[in-house]
């Protein structure tokens, strides 16, 4: 079986990288711009190099490179997400594309809504969080290496909000935009259920265990 998910870098620093080593020799490396010299750092060779070079990444010998104009529509980032998506892949991971200028990480939050929308499985992974969209559907699964989950809504109305398995269980209820009713939940240790009737927003992971 080959390659199915491709890895994109984005330009963050992290340090610790160690998150990613579930997923070497396993991905296809796509780097956005500085997400090349970030790829480097975390031990991973680039198989595709895309951005304008303005946040420290260039075309690298041997790594097939789409080179961009500054004057642009979409981030270098999504330009990586588009690259993966007309090369087939289904399911994406994002990673360093978190912190720094707030205005790209929310709009790498966005991004996952897009994926979602494209039929594409995507997620963003830091040393701290795994971040996915959802969007009215049901959901069971196991909070794995992460202390917290938390359902963030990006509709202004999660509608039948139903949580089981969890320390604070919910049984149809709405939860606005805003409200805080749904952050820092926890697993009893077990399977957590999730179902959100109407609305959409992202289940974050939060606090590595």
């Amino acid at each position: 079986m080959g390659i199915e998910t491709a890895l994109i870098f984005g330009s963050a620093s992290y340090g610790d990288w160690s998150f990613l080593d579930p997923l070497r020799g396993r991905a296809r490396v796509i780097c956005a711009d500085g997400g090349l010299l970030r790829a480097r750092e975390a031990g991973f060779r680039a198989d595709a190099f895309i951005g304008d070079c303005d946040s420290g990444g260039h075309p690298a010998e041997g790594v097939p490179s789409d080179l961009l104009r500054p004057e642009k529509d979409l981030t270098d980032l999504q330009a990586a997400y588009e690259r993966a998506r007309a090369d087939g892949f289904r399911r994406v991971v994002l990673t360093a594309c978190t912190g720094g200028r707030q205005d790209h990480h929310i709009a790498n939050l966005q991004l996952l809504e897009t994926a979602r929308r494209d039929g594409i499985a995507a997620r963003i992974l830091d040393p701290w969080n795994e971040i996915s969209f959802f969007d009215s559907e049901q959901m069971t699964f196991r909070c794995g290496g992460f202390r917290y989950f938390s359902l963030l809504p990006a509709d202004r109305t999660l509608r039948g909000v139903t949580i089981r398995g969890a320390k604070y269980p919910l049984e149809n209820v709405s939860v606005r935009r805003g409200d805080s009713l749904t952050v820092s939940n926890e697993s009893l240790g077990g399977d957590v259920f999730v179902s959100v009737e109407e609305g959409a927003g992202w289940l974050v992971f939060s606090e590595r265990i």
